[in-house]
């Protein structure tokens, strides 16, 4: 495994989690009153459309779908549709396992469904600019022994870390603590931030130390 693939893996994770720490503090210069907390649903969507935007823009950068086939405009402007079309439904997806997890149905949906974007942002949005819209290879790589690159493994990871953090998040939700960050989904979106950044820093970490271990091999 080259040494110089899990440092771009490693310097690009940083830009992401650098970004997540700038939409807190940045749009404070521009909009007024703007804080994490008290304005939560304008923080959620700059922080989904500002990672999203990034991850894009370096997964293009970097390169990291190796496709062997040269695809024709028309063929690009498929994928580019498919890959909207799997996003929204990843956040239909998303929004329908909150609620089904206790989240208000018709309360809060629009609370609801940001988060479910921010998710879907944590999570289907890498999987479409590393894998694309293509379902087997996602099933691939979150299966035993599945990721065939430093890329797939910290795919891997931040899904996890993601997913998680969003989970323990909702455990202080129906504590009787009356904090103003127990507002919903205040400490779930959180939560699944705070993890994504953990699986950022984890996964580079992770595959230098096992990097003897790790063989990806072409399938």
């Amino acid at each position: 495994m080259k040494e110089a693939e899990i440092r771009r893996l490693l310097a690009a994770n940083l830009l992401c989690a650098l970004s997540i720490i700038l939409t807190a503090v940045v749009p404070a210069f521009f909009l007024d009153g703007f804080t994490v907390l008290g304005t939560h649903l304008t923080w959620l969507c700059v922080c989904s459309g500002c990672v999203g935007t990034l991850n894009v823009v370096l997964h293009l950068v970097l390169k990291t779908n190796q496709s062997p086939k040269r695809s024709s405009f028309a063929r690009k402007i498929s994928r580019f549709l498919k890959c909207c079309i799997y996003f929204f439904m990843s956040c239909i997806l998303f929004h329908a396992i909150i609620v089904l997890y206790g989240a208000p149905l018709i309360e809060s949906v629009t609370e609801t469904f940001l988060f479910a974007v921010l998710l879907s942002t944590f999570t289907a949005l890498q999987c479409l600019c590393l894998l694309g819209p293509n379902i087997q290879a996602w099933i691939r790589v979150f299966s035993k022994n599945g990721a065939m690159s430093v890329w797939e493994s910290s795919l891997q990871i931040t899904t996890m870390c993601s997913i998680l953090g969003a989970w323990f998040g909702a455990f202080p939700i129906p504590l009787d603590w009356d904090r103003p960050w127990q507002v919903w989904p205040i400490s779930c979106s959180l939560g699944a931030t705070f993890g994504y950044m953990a699986g950022l820093i984890i996964a580079p970490l992770w595959i230098h130390w096992n990097r003897k271990q790790l063989t990806y091999k072409s399938r």
